[in-house]
């Protein structure tokens, strides 16, 4: 098989509506390494999906003969999300009708599996790693999803739930490239950290609220922390979140260098018959998630930033000011913004203008800080 371009219609949520996913599927189905990738689940980080559609590209030319494994790339994962606009704006990270993220919510399909798995397990690792496929595609299957968000959903993860290798390509709104990866998947996602570029990789067992790329990693460290080491069951898949960079980096060469990247990582991984290269050196190594500060805006107004992205900041250090345009001195009325860690500045506003509360950047630093606990993801 060389490619298939698959079109899966979702239910229309009225009459008269219709949309559907675009998949490019290569290589045999069901060989062995998989890979899955897709972009713009959150529809307004438009970096991720280019990069794909450039990677569909270096994926046509090597389709007669070189795929090895099966890969399947959507470049589009949300039509639902590209359809919302109001008022000249592009509203692509919450459903419309619901108000739920699109990255939020990934149906929990743990404790269904644990149901099914009883009595299922031996000693052998590969065998239980099957099998636990085979339970987790069972329940995800039993999910009903009748709406269109739901629907969604479900395709999604169908697609990705017997796969090596799944990759979200979203983006930040202004950021360093950097990377999201469950704790015990490290250093195994080394080499995709280094190959992309990665300026920082911020790890976490379960960062919250079952985003897409936990439901393949997280899932499984719940089966194999009940099961125990007497019925192991290893990793399913190196599940990731690439964070490419900010909303406003869309370009042309730089998504096509995003996408050799990725190239290069794939046949690195064996899903490709093609050079990958030597592999870049690694420009961090990783981080605890819990190391990365959010910066607040303690007052609402104009955030004016003291550092740019990448500078080395220390804790205490000024990182912006809030401007509050309607004192009667505007400039004299500045209120800092400081950081909570040593680090560096990863992450900034795009529209430089925040409410009381907002976080206006993230800094990432090397030690875990007590202020983050709990659901570690923005919404």
């Amino acid at each position: 098989m060389s490619k298939i371009i698959e079109r899966i219609p979702l239910p229309s949520p009225t009459p008269g509506t219709r949309r559907e996913l675009t998949l490019h599927r290569y290589g045999e189905a069901g060989a062995r390494p998989k890979a899955y990738l897709q972009g713009s689940l959150h529809a307004d980080e438009t970096p991720g999906m280019l990069t794909l559609c450039h990677l569909v590209d270096r994926l046509d030319g090597a389709a007669a003969g070189r795929i090895r494994g099966e890969i399947v790339v959507v470049p589009a994962a949300n039509p639902i999300g590209m359809s919302q606009a109001l008022l000249g704006n592009h509203l692509g990270r919450y459903e419309a009708a619901s108000g739920g993220n699109f990255n939020r919510g990934f149906f929990s399909l743990a404790p269904r599996a644990i149901e099914l798995l009883e009595g299922r397990l031996g000693a052998d690792p590969e065998a239980n790693k099957q099998a636990v496929r085979a339970a987790l595609a069972q329940a995800l299957d039993e999910v009903p999803a009748t709406g269109e968000l739901a629907a969604l959903r479900k395709i999604l993860m169908g697609q990705a739930i017997d796969a090596d290798i799944v990759l979200d390509c979203h983006c930040d709104l202004e950021a360093l490239m950097h990377l999201y990866l469950g704790s015990d998947l490290w250093p195994d996602g080394r080499d995709l950290a280094a190959q992309i570029g990665s300026a920082a990789t911020l790890l976490a067992i379960e960062a919250g609220d079952n985003p897409f790329d936990e439901i393949f990693s997280a899932t499984w460290h719940r089966l194999a922390a009940h099961f125990g080491s007497e019925r192991p069951i290893p990793p399913g898949a190196l599940s990731a979140t690439i964070e490419y960079r900010g909303q406003a980096d869309v370009d042309d060469a730089v998504a096509a260098g995003d996408a050799d990247n990725l190239y290069r990582f794939l046949a690195r991984r064996g899903l490709i018959d093609d050079e990958a290269g030597p592999l870049p050196e690694l420009a961090t190594e990783a981080r605890p998630l819990e190391a990365t500060a959010l910066l607040h805006a303690p007052v609402p107004g104009i955030v004016v930033y003291r550092k740019r992205l990448g500078d080395a900041v220390s804790a205490g250090e000024l990182i912006a000011e809030i401007v509050d345009p309607m004192a009667d001195r505007p400039n004299a009325a500045r209120v800092p913004v400081v950081s909570e860690t040593d680090g560096f500045l990863l992450s900034r506003l795009v529209q430089k203008f925040a409410r009381r509360g907002a976080v206006v950047g993230k800094v990432c630093g090397e030690r875990p800080l007590p202020s983050r606990r709990g659901t570690l993801l923005e919404d």
